[in-house]
């Protein structure tokens, strides 16, 4: 049985799709969206249990993979432009690993190759502190100002970041449990080396979360790849600085689009 995903879209031509990370969903890529929908077949997908979207039996990489496999399908995409967002960075590395045929171009952005081992003590502490307050009894609502907060950088665009806490204060609390969960089962680092389309990896400048010198690693491992680090820019890079964001992935695509046609 397919899993029915809800998603945003824009414009006409070659399809650019986004995925959003943990704490987000399809409205926090209007900036994007809006940038785009004169090129490209705009999408922001919400992720199963997101926005919408029916949630998964089980929240599992393999699976979310697949859900944008159905996703894909169902609007008759035959390859993608994909853009993927922490947490969405990880599921677009997942699909280069099993469904590499679809893809024209990869980007990622504020992601990682692996979240670590769930026996580890850094993960253990980031659980804990995401998942305590809930367990406090506090609520979506309650968190997302601060979690925000702690994401950017700086001079962040004031709608990127009102957007970014509404977007939060949305997530159910079992899909957010879920999430955090799947999050720390993820190593892909095995992908890297074979990833075959051309690939951006952007970073910003002041991200503690996905910092720009593991983003730099990352993307020295990927053989078509370039990494670009977004000045004052924080976790939520497209929100933030959604100006430089959007040049940024403008001028990438336009590379990937004049490449293809050499």
């Amino acid at each position: 049985m397919s899993v029915g995903i809800t998603h945003e879209e824009r414009g006409h031509g070659p399809p650019l799709l986004f995925l959003h990370g943990i704490g987000g969903d399809a409205a926090c890529w209007r900036p994007q969206l809006e940038a785009f929908c004169g090129d490209y077949r705009a999408i922001a997908w919400n992720m199963p249990g997101y926005g919408g979207s029916a949630s998964l039996p089980e929240m599992t990489f393999p699976a979310l993979a697949e859900a944008l496999l159905r996703l894909l399908d169902r609007m008759n995409v035959a390859r993608v432009h994909l853009v993927g967002h922490s947490m969405g960075g990880m599921v677009a590395q997942e699909f280069a690993a099993t469904r590499p045929g679809r893809l024209r171009s990869l980007v990622l952005v504020a992601t990682s190759a692996a979240f670590g081992r769930t026996n580890g003590d850094w993960q253990r502490d980031f659980l804990a502190s995401r998942l305590g307050p809930l367990d406090q009894g506090r609520s979506m609502a309650d968190l997302a100002p601060g979690i925000v907060a702690g994401l950017v950088g700086e001079a962040p665009d004031p709608a990127g970041v009102v957007q970014a806490i509404r977007s939060m204060r949305e997530v159910p609390e079992a899909t957010y449990r879920a999430a955090l969960q799947c999050l720390l089962t993820f190593d892909r680092r095995d992908v890297l080396g074979r990833v075959g389309v051309p690939t951006l990896v952007l970073a910003g400048e002041r991200d503690q979360t996905a910092p720009p010198a593991v983003m730099e690693r990352m993307a020295a491992r990927i053989p078509q790849a370039r990494c670009l680090v977004l000045p004052r820019a924080g976790h939520l890079a497209n929100l933030e600085q959604p100006a430089l964001f959007n040049r940024a992935l403008g001028e990438f695509l336009a590379g990937v689009a004049s490449e293809a046609l050499a």
